[in-house]
């Protein structure tokens, strides 16, 4: 295993200092709709993003930041495309936080990207593989979306990681597409997530901020 997976791996996982165990992403919400009910709605929830919707459009911003020598105007770019005010909260918070990070313990000189932007732009700066990246980032974005399912709903361990292995596929297509793509391609079909994470502003009780 080489010294840029074992970076890459320490970027995306759980413990790294963005605080994703804050976001449901809008999922919180579906919840509480009855849209998303148990392992069947939420596997295919999540598809939908990975396929069609936020994630797929984080792949592409990733991979442009990464092919890029001026990230700057890919991130204006990324704040122009999410879909409401808490899907950008998300984006810029979890990316000044990675971004700090990156500075403090790998000298990389990148300051308040949103994430999949900091994500690209850190991964080209270490020289680490686009094609490890951007699978990895969205197994770590579907992962995320698992475990706040499974505090909101009944769903076991195993039952969720039936979930993320089913996912792998949509996971690996999406990230392959993303490597040829370009700021160009961005576009979003997920209507109901994108709802979802609209109405979540006003929900009463919740647990994620988004």
């Amino acid at each position: 295993m080489s010294d840029h997976t074992l970076t890459l791996m320490q970027w995306l996982s759980p413990a790294f200092p963005v605080g994703a165990f804050a976001y449901s992403h809008g999922l919180e919400q579906a919840v509480a709709d009855g849209q998303v009910t148990n392992d069947a709605s939420l596997q295919d929830w999540i598809a939908v993003l990975i396929s069609e919707g936020s994630g797929k459009a984080d792949a592409v911003l990733l991979s442009a930041a990464y092919q890029s020598d001026t990230p700057e105007p890919i991130d204006a770019t990324a704040r122009a495309f999410a879909a409401s005010a808490e899907r950008l909260k998300e984006s810029d918070l979890q990316g000044a936080a990675f971004c700090d990070t990156a500075r403090a313990v790998w000298n990389i000189p990148i300051s308040g990207f949103t994430y999949p932007v900091a994500v690209g732009a850190a991964a080209r700066a270490k020289d680490v593989p686009l094609a490890q990246t951007l699978p990895l980032y969205l197994h770590a974005f579907a992962s995320n979306l698992v475990a706040a399912a499974q505090r909101l709903m009944p769903l076991g361990q195993t039952a969720g990681q039936k979930v993320l292995a089913n996912l792998a596929p949509i996971i690996a297509a999406t990230a392959s597409n993303a490597q040829k793509a370009s700021v160009d391609d961005l576009s979003a079909n997920s209507f109901a997530a994108d709802i979802a994470a609209m109405r979540h502003e006003a929900l009463t009780h919740r647990i994620f901020r988004t």
